[in-house]
């Protein structure tokens, strides 16, 4: 535990891309994790971190990040800091995981919907709509086509989808 952030270690590296811990899921041992659900001892597999995900925009906390290292994984979970003190690496993190949580729930991200995460007004649609560019340059979300090609009424998807 730090002044600004919890982080909790986990021996071992992912089965999975930390890109899409929100929307997949993998046990390493099915059987023991089985057996613990039955028991009652975990939930439904895949939705813990969906649900921190969640609760760090409910409580306008940063985007937790998701370290990989050669024998552990990280999760790093940050305390409350203003829109801007975040860095740009804290908000293109943030806008991805808003438009992997938007997808999951069969929604779509839009400028609104980031401006409404980060609590800002109307008046900063041109800061978001920078956010939403440089996610894309990044490579972590693309545009929604399906819907319009317009830029004002703009609809965004995980790169995955």
């Amino acid at each position: 535990m730090y002044d600004d952030r919890v982080e909790i270690s986990n021996p071992g590296i992912p089965t999975i891309r930390v890109e899409r811990f929100i929307d997949e899921y993998r046990s390493r041992n099915e059987q023991l994790a089985d057996i613990m659900r039955r028991f009652g001892i975990c939930e439904e597999k895949g939705s813990g971190i969906d649900k921190v995900i969640g609760a760090s925009e409910v409580y306008q906390l940063p985007a937790p990040d998701f370290r990989v290292g050669d024998i552990r994984t990280i999760s790093v979970l940050f305390a409350h800091q203003n829109f801007n003190d975040m860095s740009q690496s804290d908000r293109i993190r943030a806008c991805y995981q808003h438009c992997c949580l938007l997808y999951i729930s069969n929604r779509r991200m839009s400028n609104q919907s980031l401006r409404d995460r980060f609590r800002l007004n109307k008046s900063k649609s041109g800061t978001v709509s920078q956010i939403i560019g440089a996610t894309k340059e990044a490579g972590l979300i693309k545009s929604d086509e399906s819907e319009s090609n317009s830029t004002r009424y703009a609809r965004y998807l995980p790169f995955w989808a």
